[in-house]
């Protein structure tokens, strides 16, 4: 049974996200899209993302950042499942998600659940969209509505996906940038960036960080250095917050006022700049930080390909039809 504060939580954040759930310009985004069409639809994505988070903590991180890696790409259009075609090279082998990005099979077990259930109906980019609210929630994150009636990709594009998403040594200017281009607030670049406490990392996306930064705890960095030699064990892991990885709480923004952040872009939220503030904030207050990552899930989730656009509802995510 929720606790009187997780309730409290769960009722700022519908409170909060009541004006943002209108839907997108040009696009006929609605929570009720699919209510006649699959009733079950959100039972069915719950009830697999359950079990996969169930037997593998870390697949719900890895959900999350799916969904992350797909909308900055052109829009949350389900092009990051695409296989590569003789027509296009897809998203999957860009250098931001080749041996990365995972779940791949998590989104397609849903698929075939959804489509026994109404068949050729539900998009592709809905249950990935679905999958990461789901998955965040489950490791004791907050739950937002999801706005629902986006279509699948007909291609997708490895130069966009290299181009589109920050990597972990980008500056705070960068990051600031990146987010900026796709209407994204520094703010709610910061609230997104709490998606990093949960999952696991490689040894190559943080070893310039625990080897070469200044600004880095000794003790943190020594920790890392045991599993992270300066050359090998590229693909080695690590936890990205090192108190509670598999739960979904404000213990990330703690790690980057101890300089704990794992990636030099992490530290950057917290290093004499512009979003100080809003880290001490979310340490403080869980449920300002719970409010505003589902505030800013709804707007990354509200990122849609050009309304000239060619898309489907696919019938297998992996390919189109």
């Amino acid at each position: 049974m929720a606790t009187a504060a997780a309730r409290c939580q769960l009722l700022l954040v519908a409170v909060a996200l009541a004006t943002l759930l209108a839907g997108v310009a040009g696009v006929q985004l609605s929570s009720r899209f699919y209510d006649r069409r699959c009733p079950k639809l959100q039972s069915i994505v719950r009830s697999a993302v359950a079990q996969a988070v169930a037997t593998e903590p870390r697949m719900g991180a890895s959900i999350l950042r799916l969904f992350f890696h797909d909308c900055f790409v052109n829009g949350c259009d389900a092009s990051i499942l695409l296989d590569d075609t003789a027509s296009f090279t897809g998203e999957k082998n860009a250098g931001p998600n080749a041996n990365s990005v995972r779940g791949y099979d998590v989104i397609d077990a849903i698929k075939t659940q959804v489509e026994a259930a109404c068949s050729a109906t539900v998009s592709c980019a809905d249950i990935v969209a679905l999958a990461a609210r789901d998955s965040v929630n489950l490791l004791g994150g907050p739950t937002w509505t999801v706005q629902l009636g986006r279509r699948d990709a007909l291609n997708a594009s490895q130069s966009a996906a290299n181009s589109n998403l920050p990597g972990p040594g980008s500056s705070l200017d960068t990051l600031i940038t990146m987010f900026g281009n796709k209407g994204l607030s520094p703010r709610d670049m910061t609230a997104l960036s709490g998606a990093h406490t949960i999952g696991q990392a490689r040894c190559t996306t943080f070893r310039d960080r625990i080897y070469s930064d200044a600004n880095v705890n000794a003790t943190f960095a020594a920790l890392r250095q045991q599993t992270c030699p300066q050359t090998g064990g590229d693909g080695t892991l690590a936890p990205i917050d090192v108190t509670t990885p598999d739960t979904f709480d404000t213990a990330y923004y703690e790690n980057l006022a101890s300089r704990q952040g794992l990636f030099h872009s992490d530290q950057e939220l917290y290093n004499g700049g512009s979003q100080d503030v809003l880290v001490r904030m979310y340490r403080r207050r869980p449920s300002t930080f719970f409010v505003d990552f589902a505030k800013a899930m709804v707007r990354m989730g509200n990122l849609v390909p050009s309304a000239d656009t060619a898309t489907e509802i696919r019938l297998d995510c992996k390919k189109i039809n």
